[in-house]
């Protein structure tokens, strides 16, 4: 077994008495205190979360844009400086080797954020696919430190210490800016994986501890609190944001897993266009639902879903919501029983737990609607 990475943030982690996890080959934080707590906290004031985990790409060079169009299914080549976009990249079938987000720094840099578990593979296929475009592709991983500081009062804290191009309050959704933080060089994103209003946070890895611990002393009288992977799985779960792994990954395609906003047929190539084009003009044949569960426990991914006693589909993810104190889940089922209230049931430890469909999101998101 390979041994597992740890973040620059890990030392705090054990002082803060963190339970540590593996997760996408690191150890990380599942929670400190526990994840309710965790969870409702950042829905009502503010949480800081490690992400130090994530992967970094960097494109370099006159195509790095016309590159990184290429390489997804959403539009990039026309983004402006600053601006930060959501992508699935696909395989050649419409298969999913990632979602990310692409950030167009300037014309000649793109920076690609793509999920911890997959930065070999993406690293992989990035540098396989970059003939013929004039682009340095340069893996950046562990040179970047990252948190996430979610929440309703992640503003408030933020504002008074960042200093940048334009304040902090003007930062629109998904738009970044380079300033300082704290005192110290950071690239600071209005975008999360909560729902919530917050900012992600880039630095240089050996600034990430002293961001960390001048953000928690910084956040005590917004009754800020560290947050661990837990509560940024419930929390991103209640407003159904997808999980590579669980909602997609190779074997899924953007349609059927409600994601065809991010894909733009009319751009003139990507890989997997031509296939995602035929998806598209034949129809999916299975879809990504939400489920309530009230009684019999909490679905797991894989678990089976029924129809008539017969299985017709799979989990994806399943938890408790702490904001709705429901039961829910995420499942692909044939699109003839997608429809909200469609009754169905869900195979828990060898019992069947009646489940109804609901539309997604569970909860709405809050984030960008400022």
């Amino acid at each position: 077994m390979d041994e597992l990475k740890r973040t620059p943030l890990y030392e705090e982690h054990k002082k803060l008495g963190a339970k540590m996890v593996p997760f996408g080959g690191w150890e990380m934080p599942i929670q400190y205190t526990s994840i309710i707590e965790e969870h409702l906290n950042v829905r009502s004031n503010v949480g800081v979360f490690d992400v130090s985990h994530m992967g970094e790409i960097e494109l370099h060079g006159e195509d790095a844009l016309s590159f990184a169009d290429y390489l997804v299914t959403n539009s990039v080549k026309k983004m402006k400086n600053g601006k930060v976009k959501y992508t699935p990249m696909c395989y050649p079938d419409g298969g999913e080797v990632d979602d990310l987000f692409v950030y167009k720094i300037k014309d000649d840099f793109v920076l690609l954020v793509v999920n911890a578990s997959n930065y070999e593979k993406d690293l992989e296929w990035v540098l396989q696919h970059k003939e013929g475009f004039n682009v340095d592709v340069q893996g950046k991983s562990f040179d970047y430190g990252e948190i996430a500081v979610q929440g309703p009062k992640a503003e408030a804290i933020l504002k008074d210490y960042f200093k940048g191009e334009i304040p902090l309050t003007e930062l629109k959704y998904f738009h970044s800016e380079y300033g300082t933080l704290f005192g110290k060089k950071v690239l600071i994103s209005r975008t999360g994986y909560t729902g919530e209003d917050g900012f992600e946070v880039y630095s240089d890895a050996k600034d990430i501890v002293y961001l960390w611990q001048t953000v928690l002393d910084k956040g005590k009288p917004f009754h800020i609190m560290p947050a661990g992977l837990g509560a940024r799985d419930t929390l991103r779960f209640e407003v159904a944001y997808w999980l590579y792994g669980d909602e997609i990954d190779e074997t899924t395609n953007p349609f059927e897993a409600g994601q065809g906003f991010a894909v733009k047929l009319k751009k003139e190539k990507f890989i997997g266009k031509e296939a995602l084009a035929k998806i598209k003009e034949e129809g999916i044949k299975r879809k990504l639902v939400g489920l309530e569960v009230p009684h019999g426990g909490i679905p797991r991914h894989g678990m089976k879903v029924l129809k008539n006693g017969r299985e017709v589909g799979y989990i994806t993810s399943g938890n408790f919501c702490p904001s709705l104190n429901k039961i829910c889940a995420m499942a692909y089922v044939p699109v003839e029983y997608s429809e909200a209230g469609t009754d169905v049931e869900v195979e828990i430890r060898n019992r069947k737990a009646k489940a109804k469909v609901v539309n997604l999101p569970f909860l709405e998101p809050r984030a960008g609607k400022k």
